[in-house]
């Protein structure tokens, strides 16, 4: 089941992916930016593992979600930092679980505020099979896993990095 998943060997897997990806489709020094916050985490290793060049930037999408008037704001919102310029820029966007797709189209609406992206290459640990509410598919996933309705699968970390279901 998903707890087996080996956080350490999907990171690996991840990052010759993403090397590959990189390769094929004509990509220098792209930025990575993380959704926090398990994507920051995932972001961490895979910015250490590709050894990119650019600062790592981070996205605390909060304001941008279409539900927060209905779940609430997260009385400890941190700003987003994104340390560089994203205009004409490839993107490497970094998140732990896609599942609905609603966090990625929040992170995009964000990213785009800051400028228009050359690219925007979607990297995610877990890619949930079912559940999708947006039409958003990873380009890169560590693992795509089947999962029912009611089963949720969460990173917990930073230090160690693990998967558990709930």
């Amino acid at each position: 089941m998903p707890e087996q998943q080996n956080v350490t060997k999907l990171l690996t897997t991840m990052a010759s992916d993403l090397n590959s990806y990189l390769e094929t489709h004509a990509i220098s020094d792209p930025h990575m930016i993380g959704i926090h916050t398990g994507g920051v985490w995932v972001a961490t290793a895979l910015h250490k593992a590709l050894k990119l060049k650019q600062p790592l930037g981070s996205l605390n999408i909060s304001f941008y979600r279409d539900d927060f008037t209905r779940i609430g704001m997260h009385p400890q919102v941190q700003p987003s930092s994104l340390p560089f310029s994203v205009d004409d820029q490839h993107i490497i966007l970094v998140d732990d679980v896609l599942h609905t797709g609603r966090t990625i189209r929040a992170a995009l609406n964000e990213i785009f505020d800051y400028g228009r992206p050359a690219s925007v290459t979607l990297a995610v640990l877990i890619e949930r099979s079912s559940g999708k509410e947006l039409p958003i598919a990873a380009d890169i996933a560590g693992a795509k896993l089947n999962l029912t309705k009611e089963q949720h699968i969460k990173l917990t970390g930073p230090e160690p990095l693990a998967l558990a279901t709930q």
